[in-house]
C-alpha cells in the first residue's frame, strides 16, 4: 500500500514537472512570436519608407544625369540608365529569392530549450 502511494506521488510530481516544462515552453514561444511580429512590422515599415525615398532619389538623380548629358549624349544616357536599372532589378530579385528561401528558424530559442530538456530527461 505504501509503495502505491509513493508511486502515485512520483507520477504526480513527474506530471507536474512535465506540465511546468510545457508551460514555460509555450510561454517562451508566445514571447518569441510577439517579438517576431514586432520585428517584422518594424522591418516592413522601414523597408517601405526606404523604398519610397530611394525611388525619389533615383528619379532626381536620373533627371539630373539626363539634363547634364542631354545636348551631346542623349540616347547613350537613356540607354545607360535603362541598363543600370535592369541590372539593379536583377540583383535585387536574386537577393530577394535568397532571403525568401533562407532556412533559418525564427523560433530557435524555443527549439534549443526543447532540445536541452529532452537531453535532461533522457538517461
Amino acid at each position: 500500500m505504501e509503495n502505491d502511494a509513493s508511486t502515485g506521488t512520483t507520477g504526480k510530481r513527474l506530471g507536474a514537472a512535465v506540465l511546468g516544462l510545457l508551460h514555460s515552453h509555450i510561454e517562451l514561444f508566445g514571447i518569441e512570436l510577439q517579438e517576431q511580429k514586432g520585428r517584422t512590422l518594424k522591418l516592413l515599415l522601414f523597408a517601405g519608407m526606404a523604398l519610397v525615398f530611394a525611388l525619389l532619389l533615383l528619379s532626381a538623380l536620373s533627371g539630373l544625369l539626363l539634363v547634364l548629358v542631354w545636348d551631346s549624349y542623349r540616347l547613350a544616357g537613356i540607354i545607360g540608365l535603362c541598363v543600370f536599372y535592369c541590372l539593379a532589378t536583377l540583383y535585387c530579385a536574386v537577393r530577394l529569392k535568397a532571403a525568401v528561401f533562407d532556412d533559418s528558424s525564427p523560433f530557435s530559442s524555443t527549439l534549443e530549450e526543447l532540445a536541452k530538456d529532452r537531453e535532461r530527461l533522457l538517461p
